[in-house]
């Protein structure tokens, strides 16, 4: 492969005087839990970041496409966000909510206002796991149903309720899980019954969930929790009017919707503040993680006050949830995006890479797919065109190309199959057209 220079930054990393990554590695081994899994053959070791770059141990600089899992919104140490950690740790690093704090209300308040109709309660947690669980509790004890609907394809958390709703099988352990929990189609337009020239797509994945509810539970469901765009499944979209239409039925069947915003929210889709805006429609429960810390352990749930309240029925508690420093990180966080106007920019560049993507897949007939919208783009590899026989090698492959060219990805599917690229918000135009130019020797070395 021919090397492809990386922009110029002004950055200059501090030199790594900390041990090697052998023995890290050998560290990992003996005190880690083996479950934990690493990328690449040669695992890289990152020990420093600025903005959208990181650097690994021996100095080498990538572009982070992958944003720590969708996770590094504003930068990797944004230095707005990092004088607003410091500036708390320094006077008073935790106080729980049995206690009166300024930060915890001015960002619930900062928050809630990016959220449309009365979606103005916020319960603070530490991951998007915990948020759904939470969501799905609140639905039970609002509704007095107990049936959920879920999506397959779908990722919600690695927690008992979080796996219960997920339906992939790479992330569901052999344990009693799913307790009440149907699963309708996933509404996948590349690998569905209903492909992109279907118009009516969109409804005839909604009368699935319809179906669900008529054929699968008593006719009454607590909730409805779809991610706005599928994130481990592959940064699949919805097809056009299906969740309106979702919507429409779970409602009539006495329960509430739940918009997973764990990947999708913060501007990251571009058009939209949060993702189900896309969609056109406003959920009963918003639950959000990832981007809105920045890599600091923060989630949150945010519903209506009639909702809300269903937790007055028992005491309900988090001990770090809504800590001082993870909301004047969070508050910063937001800060960051509107003085920034990063929302714009996943636009922008979202575009320009999208049509880059087009022209790669025009070139390279293992791409069968690309999709997405803003700064969430997904590439699907596949053997033959015509069948669609999930190509995971090759996927592989290409990430690992690429890092060597110095740009970091992830992967998704149920078989590893696609390419997720989800870097933080912040890139620049010579960003993505070194992405592109990177993509497009790392699939042709592949």
């Amino acid at each position: 492969m021919k090397p492809i220079p990386l922009p110029p930054t002004a950055h200059v990393p501090s030199p790594y005087t900390g041990p090697s990554a052998a023995e890290v590695l050998k560290l990992r081994q003996q005190y880690l839990n083996p479950g934990l899994v690493l990328y690449y053959k040669q695992p890289i070791m990152i020990v420093e970041g600025k903005m959208q770059y990181v650097w690994d141990h021996t100095g080498k600089r990538y572009l982070d496409g992958l944003g720590g899992i969708v996770t590094v919104s504003v930068g990797h140490c944004h230095p707005h966000v990092v004088a607003a950690a410091n500036r708390q740790n320094a006077a008073l690093q935790h106080a729980t909510t049995l206690y009166l704090h300024p930060n915890i209300g001015q960002y619930a308040e900062k928050l809630a206002a990016k959220l449309p109709g009365d979606l103005k309660v916020c319960y603070f947690v530490n991951s998007g796991s915990e948020a759904n669980d939470l969501a799905l509790l609140m639905a039970r004890l609002y509704t007095g149903n107990y049936d959920l609907i879920a999506l397959r394809n779908a990722y919600h958390g690695g927690n008992a309720a979080g796996m219960g709703v997920t339906a992939n099988s790479g992330w569901k352990f052999n344990v009693p899980h799913s307790f009440g929990v149907h699963h309708a189609m996933a509404p996948y337009p590349y690998r569905g019954n209903y492909g992109y020239d279907d118009p009516e797509a969109g409804r005839k994945y909604a009368d699935d969930v319809k179906q669900v509810i008529d054929y699968t539970t008593p006719g009454k469901v607590a909730g409805f929790i779809a991610e706005s765009m599928q994130g481990v499944g592959g940064f699949v979209e919805f097809p056009s009017g299906y969740l309106k239409q979702a919507y429409e039925h779970v409602r009539a069947a006495g329960g509430v919707c739940i918009a997973d915003e764990v990947q999708t929210g913060f501007g990251r889709t571009g058009t939209h503040f949060w993702g189900f805006e896309n969609h056109g429609v406003i959920p009963d429960i918003v639950t959000m993680a990832k981007g809105i810390g920045n890599g600091a352990p923060l989630a949150a749930v945010v519903t209506t006050p009639k909702i809300a309240a269903t937790l007055t029925q028992k005491t309900h508690f988090n001990t770090f949830g809504g800590n001082p420093v993870v909301s004047a990180i969070g508050t910063a966080v937001l800060e960051v995006i509107e003085r920034e106007n990063t929302q714009a920019n996943c636009l922008k560049l979202g575009a320009h890479i999208l049509a880059g993507l087009e022209k790669l897949k025009a070139r390279h007939p293992v791409i069968g797919d690309v999709r997405g919208k803003g700064l969430m783009l997904g590439i699907e590899f596949v053997k033959d065109r015509a069948t669609k026989e999930p190509a995971k090698e090759i996927c592989a492959q290409v990430v690992e190309n690429a890092r060597e060219l110095g740009l970091l990805l992830g992967k998704g599917g149920l078989w590893g199959q696609t390419i997720r690229f989800a870097p933080p918000m912040t890139i620049t135009q010579a960003d993505a057209d070194f992405l592109l130019a990177v993509l497009d020797e790392a699939i042709a070395a592949a």
